[in-house]
């Protein structure tokens, strides 16, 4: 491979390439982690322990990262993208051989300090992959269905791994990130046609091969009466606490739903639920709207962006943060299956706020070395 800058903007110093990263970004990032502060110091009934106080330490941590992470030329992450990529998928099969259970899903590797969840890794390695991948085509080379062999193996392979363990949530996005990155490097129409078609009539197949509780979830979904105790227990707890919040909310550590312990896992997957029962529509509306500013943002940082790589990059994180936020919320409200998605930045969680955090380290890289243009070959 060989890379070549039309301009000097790599050999930039530290200094100047801080006062390139995008402050008013960061400053969101930080007004949304505020609200997962806010969200989890309620859920643990007005104390920082034992999930606000942790939230705080890695968000923190994360932005510190952001900033390490901005500061590394876009050209050496895409010299990194493969082998990151490598490590994702050697990380998953460590963990479908010897990781955590829990939950009835094996999903973490313990490290002490931090329960791993490769799966959030893979997201952001995945992202690299392709967008190092789709960086030299062409037109011609796009529209070949041999040629979206190789990419279709780098994603097939994770979310194959990633259901074995199994997490259908994780698997979900992985597939709508891996779309949206192939529609952006410009594949026809046609093949997502056949895809889609293809995916269909597997249906039945994987339908067969779905765990008991993920077929629940499906039919729980479709009909969430048939088992309001048991399996539509979660949803329809959350629809009582969404509509119970009203315009403006029950207030601050007032929500009954999540404070009498009717609503669960209030500090992870439903935790939208939980900021909406005490802050109401107004505080829900108002969440969204900063989270579509910072997507907002994210694409207007890619557009600027005058290489291939970190355009991909750029919109391949933008679009991963915006599924995170499609799938919870859609989830929570009733309108898709319950699969267990964070909301990014709110629920509590480790590793999702850390490979969230380096996937916008990654976007703020390709901004502060937004002009540079390379090729590679």
């Amino acid at each position: 491979m060989s890379m070549g800058s039309s301009i000097g903007q790599g050999h930039l110093s530290v200094t100047e390439k801080l006062m390139l990263i995008s402050w008013p970004f960061l400053l969101l990032l930080v007004m949304v982690a505020g609200v997962g502060f806010i969200s989890l110091y309620s859920a643990a009934g007005g104390n920082i322990d034992p999930w606000a106080g942790k939230h705080a330490v890695r968000f923190a941590l994360g932005m510190c990262g952001i900033i390490v992470v901005s500061l590394i030329d876009i050209r050496i992450w895409m010299k990194l993208a493969y082998p990151i990529y490598v490590l994702g998928i050697a990380l998953l099969i460590y963990v479908d051989i010897r990781g955590h259970i829990g939950m009835g899903a094996q999903r973490w590797i313990s490290l002490g300090f931090l329960q791993l969840q490769p799966s959030e890794v893979m997201k952001i390695a995945l992202v690299l992959a392709l967008a190092r991948f789709f960086h030299g085509s062409t037109v011609e080379d796009v529209r070949n269905p041999l040629f979206l062999l190789a990419p279709l193996v780098l994603v097939g392979l994770p979310a194959m791994f990633v259901m074995f363990q199994p997490d259908l949530g994780t698997a979900m996005t992985i597939l709508m990130v891996a779309t949206a990155i192939f529609f952006l490097a410009g594949v026809s129409y046609w093949m997502f046609g056949v895809v889609l078609a293809g995916g269909v009539a597997l249906l039945p197949v994987a339908w067969h091969f779905l765990h008991d509780y993920q077929k629940r979830r499906v039919l729980v979904f479709l009909n969430p009466e048939n088992d309001p105790l048991g399996a539509g227990y979660h949803i329809t707890q959350s629809k009582i606490a969404l509509g119970s919040g009203g315009i403006t909310g029950k207030g601050f550590l007032q929500g009954s739903q999540s404070h009498l312990n009717f609503l669960p896992e209030k500090q992870t997957d439903f935790i939208f639920t939980l900021f909406t029962e005490e802050w109401g529509l107004v505080g829900g509306i108002s969440l969204m709207a900063l989270f579509a500013m910072i997507i907002v943002y994210g694409y207007f940082i890619a557009m600027n962006c005058q290489n291939k790589f970190a355009r991909l990059l750029s919109m391949g994180v933008v679009v991963n943060f915006f599924v995170y936020i499609f799938i919870n919320m859609g989830m929570v409200m009733g309108l898709l299956p319950v699969v267990g998605v964070p909301l990014p930045m709110i629920s509590y969680g480790g590793t999702a706020m850390l490979s969230v955090m380096f996937g916008f380290g990654l976007l703020m890289s390709a901004h502060v070395h937004r002009d540079i243009k390379f090729t590679s070959g």
